[in-house]
């Protein structure tokens, strides 16, 4: 009965391992696709990707504010060691100045005498000591030469590229959990494995005792099983430390709870690709996009030389305190040329120039390693099928082998080492088998994001 058992758990493995080849494209079980999720979000360099496009957008507002005018309320006190007034001559002049006016206005010769009872106005002084001021400002930039434009295009460009390089560090990301959740997988098929060999060889412990007690075996058969057990376990607990670290490299990459990936089940499916175009990497749109920024960096800097043109508009509140020279209001429109400034914007610009030279040579290294590694992933996916293709076969072998030495050693025609020994080849390419279909998926999903295909 137990040999039934085992014959049919190595069917069930056998059949799980031909249905992948009808499997088409990339598709992912709920389980894989939460991880992602979880991954993704828990993210550190995803998180900080994010808020370095937010800088990027705050970078934008910032141009467009070059353009909004300033408005600034002032208000101060001073208190001076005493009034600012006019010399005594000048004083004396301004009070004879005001006598000749009202006699002229009185009719009066300019020789006259000065009435007495007509008073006379103090000069004021030119500046009180005691100064209270209220004042608003508005600088508005009219024109700023181009440069607040450049500003604006460089930081969207600046933003599309971490937009781009964001979605390839989740493309990297993905990978790495899919890569750690298939070989959970491969672990789970493993272990299913050992579980068949573990079943034969408890029965064939039964078959042995009942033969050693009717004298058609010796001990040395018993001590050839129970070695084979311990191996059997040995590899069953390096299983179980593989997985044990697969689930804790899981836990790492998306924070989903210990026990919950315990629970997981995957299983290896292969995996076919279709013969699609590749696409635009993210890698390279990345580059693409921080090339423009930088271009626009460099006609930023060349626009120092263009004249700017500001309003500046002024408003005193208080008026008692203002000196005799200073004006209520004004509004005045001024132009601001730099004309030289050393050679810095010109070299500036040129040291920027040379940078967006280094992405235009980064864009075209990335552009042809991605050619290559497209080469090399399909090479390792047509190996791939030609490897599970070839375990299969092995499997059929070692399968046809086993259940002849089996039943050659039930009828004491084959000897009980050579059982373990067909058992060995039986699991080895029952080993093969998934570890072909590891690869195959390994491939496919390399392959899908060499040509920008990956989606999840």
């Amino acid at each position: 009965m137990k040999i039934d058992l085992l014959k049919f758990t190595l069917q069930v493995i056998l059949l799980v391992g031909l249905l992948p080849d009808a499997s088409i494209a990339q598709e992912t079980d709920p389980a894989l696709e939460n991880l992602i999720k979880k991954g993704l979000e828990k993210s550190h360099s995803i998180n900080i990707n994010q808020l370095d496009a937010e800088q990027a957008q705050v970078d934008q507002k910032l141009a467009k504010s070059v353009f909004l005018p300033k408005i600034s309320l002032n208000g101060s006190y001073t208190r001076l060691n005493d009034d600012i007034s006019f010399d005594d001559d000048t004083q004396n002049l301004l009070m004879a100045t005001q006598k000749l006016l009202i006699k002229e206005a009185a009719g009066l010769p300019f020789n006259a005498a000065f009435p007495e009872n007509i008073p006379l106005q103090e000069v004021n002084n030119l500046q009180d000591k005691d100064i209270l001021k209220s004042s608003v400002d508005v600088d508005w930039v009219l024109f700023s030469g181009f440069e607040a434009t450049n500003a604006l295009k460089a930081a969207k460009h600046k933003e599309a590229s971490l937009h781009y390089a964001g979605m390839a560090e989740k493309d990297r990301i993905i990978l790495k959990i899919i890569e750690t959740y298939d070989k959970l997988a491969l672990v789970n098929a493993s272990e299913n494995v050992l579980a068949a060999s573990e079943e034969y060889l408890k029965d064939q412990e039964h078959f042995v005792k009942k033969a050693i007690e009717n004298g058609l075996a010796t001990p040395i058969s018993r001590k050839k099983i129970e070695l084979a057990q311990q191996q059997l376990a040995a590899r069953q607990l390096e299983f179980s430390h593989n997985k044990t670290l697969l689930i804790e490299v899981l836990h790492q990459l998306t924070g989903e709870n210990k026990k919950v990936l315990g629970s997981l089940n995957p299983r290896l499916t292969g995996m076919q690709t279709n013969e699609l175009a590749p696409e635009k990497r993210n890698e390279v749109m990345a580059l693409e996009e921080a090339e423009k920024a930088t271009e626009y960096k460099s006609k930023m800097e060349k626009s120092q030389f263009i004249p700017k043109i500001a309003l500046k508009g002024h408003y005193e509140f208080l008026e008692d305190d203002l000196s005799l020279f200073d004006p209520q209001w004004y509004a005045a429109v001024g132009v601001k040329w730099n004309l030289f400034d050393g050679g810095q914007a010109r070299l500036n610009s040129q040291k920027t120039e040379l940078e967006a030279r280094k992405y235009r040579e980064q864009i075209q290294e990335a552009e042809e390693m991605i050619a290559l590694s497209i080469v090399k992933a399909e090479n390792a996916y047509e190996a791939s099928l030609q490897n599970s293709r070839i375990a299969k076969k092995e499997i059929e072998l070692a399968s046809a082998t086993f259940e002849l030495v089996n039943k050659q050693h039930k009828n004491d025609l084959a000897s009980i080492a050579e059982v373990l020994d067909a058992l060995k080849d039986l699991e080895r390419a029952n080993f093969q088998l998934q570890e072909s279909y590891f690869s195959q998926r390994r491939a496919a999903t390399t392959l899908l994001h060499s040509k920008g295909l990956l989606n999840y």
